[in-house]
């Protein structure tokens, strides 16, 4: 009896860590897309990621740089005030998209330009998305305390 005790344990641990792995691989599988890591354009601009690789990009958007191509298509710049990375983007803006605001964009950097696939703007007149609040600030640059990061 005392043996099948011990039997009956082992089998359960070894099958919660096959569960446990299991879902681990699963989330690992799924995580390429869902996982998404923020960066300045300065960090761009010094260490360039892959092109295969998703990530976000923010900063504010570049006094003069917005251009409206044919159809839905946008080039405008991102910049921390330190440096600045074209950005391409096809698709309907956010209404409270322009130049000298904040912006946060996704997408993949291609042969030096990033190619957005989705753009998030201010909500209202004090937005600043958080990462782009914590980049301006770790470069020395005054953000306005009133304005309100973003929650998630």
């Amino acid at each position: 009896m005392k043996g099948l005790k011990k039997t009956r344990r082992i089998q359960i641990i070894v099958l919660a860590a096959v569960a446990m792995a299991a879902s681990f691989a699963a989330f690992y599988y799924a995580a390429p897309d869902a996982l998404q890591y923020f960066r300045s354009p300065t960090e761009v601009a010094e260490k360039a990621p892959g092109p295969a690789e998703t990530f976000r990009i923010g900063g504010l958007v570049e006094e003069g740089s917005l251009v409206r191509g044919q159809g839905a298509a946008i080039t405008f710049s991102v910049t921390d005030t330190n440096k600045s990375i074209p950005v391409r983007y096809e698709g309907v803006l956010p209404d409270l998209f322009g130049e000298g605001e904040g912006v946060v964009a996704t997408g993949k950097l291609i042969d030096g330009t990033f190619v957005a696939s989705e753009i998030l703007a201010k909500h209202d007149e004090t937005y600043m998305p958080k990462e782009v609040i914590d980049s301006l600030k770790a470069q020395g640059i005054y953000v306005d305390p009133n304005a309100a990061p973003a929650t998630n």
